[in-house]
């Protein structure tokens, strides 16, 4: 077992892989930012390394400090959380080379998955649905229409290296297909330094699923079925939950075959997730394979009871699975909310500055990932997010009345905060009879008037 792991992260998840580490008895060492000192996971952690300035670029994403922080500090893994340096085969590759365990897949893997193009033909060849589209990546706009026009509109035009709605364009007619092609383009350059697109169908108004896997390094792969996560803003999830309220037992079972298959067409080792669009018609698609653990992976915990932090830190030790596919059971509903330190009456645009009184809802089904607390600064370098809200209970809708009084509890003066908002959501029809696809939100915004959904008690 690993005596000491560095955490390449900040913020909850930084803080959720601390108390994970302490539970197995392993030390930690966080890296910081300057803007960072003052983070819990800073001062929760047993040794603690300043690794820059404040602006990501020139601490969290330093791949060259963070490994000789580790070197300094004698450590045996790094774990990387989400964002920032987890996708960076690279940076895992660094790792490899240093001896230090990359609490996570293979520096391959995470190359191979994380070429979109290349992913999406990987999977295939495993008999996973993929969406029909280009054979891997088009040169230009001319080709792309090409294969446009073969497929029919309307299509998606996507950046191989994409993430989080960047690099991203539909277009629904031949006129509009070059814009759109190069505004990608462009958008992907400056996003990933990559402005290699392929195209596909575009699916109109699906679910967005995304199932859950554990492997290790014996060939031992399980899933831990799967989320809902169709409820999106630009394509950032905003609520997520398990199970999800759409899918028959049947369809449950085919996509967790499917993904315990895009799985071995990679090797895949450690945590990962495999996304996918859902049809009216309940036909599936592959979209990607998150290589790394999920900002939502708290609502697979709590309807499993299994810990994904403890989970990817065993595995990365060597320790073969516990579990088989007949050991999970899921017998509960859980739902995660993002609260973030945004204005939702003022376009989201992002709201830092210090939290003055700062309370969190608890009671029976209610779990609090964050790293905010009173006299805490939100600070304009990172994610806005304040906290994950959970709740879980025997079925969807004890889960959505707990998230409902969750929020109505949760406290946040200084800064404005997305609270309301939310909790308009789980109050909407819509979304509480389970009819939400992922373009619910435009719809619910476009109906609701902005004042329903304003947090005026947060001063």
């Amino acid at each position: 077992m690993f005596k000491k792991i560095l955490i390449a992260n900040r913020g909850e998840i930084a803080l959720r892989i601390v108390r994970a580490c302490r539970e197995l008895g392993i030390k930690t060492l966080a890296v910081y930012s300057e803007a960072d000192e003052q983070s819990l996971h800073v001062q929760l952690a047993d040794e603690a390394i300043c690794i820059g300035g404040p602006q990501a670029m020139d601490s969290y994403l330093k791949a060259d400090q963070i490994i000789s922080a580790a070197e300094i500090a004698n450590v045996d893994a790094i774990h990387p959380g989400y964002g920032f340096l987890s996708e960076n085969a690279k940076f895992a590759e660094q790792c490899e080379t240093c001896k230090i365990k990359f609490i996570g897949p293979r520096s391959s893997t995470i190359r191979m998955m994380g070429d979109k193009a290349v992913a999406r033909e990987t999977v295939k060849s495993y008999k996973v649905p993929v969406i029909p589209g280009s054979d891997g990546t088009v040169a230009n706009a001319t080709q792309g229409l090409k294969v446009a026009n073969q497929i029919g509109f309307p299509v998606i035009i996507k950046a191989v290296s994409g993430g989080g709605g960047r690099g991203m364009r539909v277009a629904h007619n031949a006129v509009a297909f070059s814009k759109e092609f190069d505004s990608a383009r462009m958008e992907a350059e400056k996003a990933f330094g990559d402005g290699s697109l392929y195209v596909e169908k575009y699916i109109e108004s699906p679910r967005h699923i995304e199932f859950q896997l554990l492997a290790d390094s014996r060939g031992n792969v399980i899933h831990l079925g799967e989320r809902d996560c169709s409820v999106q803003r630009r394509h950032q999830k905003v609520v997520e939950e398990a199970p999800s309220p759409f899918l028959t037992p049947d369809l449950r079972k085919k996509m967790g075959r499917a993904t315990i298959k895009a799985a071995e067409s990679c090797g895949y080792e450690n945590a990962g997730t495999v996304e996918y669009l859902v049809d009216k018609h309940g036909d599936f698609y592959f979209i990607e394979m998150n290589t790394r653990i999920q900002v939502e992976h708290g609502v697979t915990e709590e309807v499993t009871g299994i810990d994904l932090i403890k989970e990817q830190i065993l595995i990365a030790a060597g320790e073969p699975l516990k579990y088989s596919q007949k050991d999970i059971q899921i017998n509960r509903h859980s739902i995660e909310v993002r609260v973030c330190a945004e204005d939702p009456a003022n376009n989201f645009a992002p709201s830092p500055g210090e939290i003055g009184l700062y309370y969190a809802p608890g009671g029976h089904g209610v779990r609090i990932d964050s790293h905010a607390y009173g006299g805490y600064k939100i600070s304009p370098y990172y994610d806005s997010m304040i906290s994950k809200v959970i709740t879980y209970g025997k079925t969807r809708e004890i889960a959505i009345d707990r998230m409902i009084r969750a929020l109505s509890e949760y406290l946040i003066r200084g800064i404005k905060t997305n609270i309301g908002f939310n909790k308009a959501i789980l109050q909407d029809p819509t979304f509480r009879n389970g009819d939400a696809t992922t373009s619910y939100i435009e719809e619910f915004m476009s109906r609701t008037p902005t004042e329903v959904f304003t947090n005026e008690e947060v001063k």
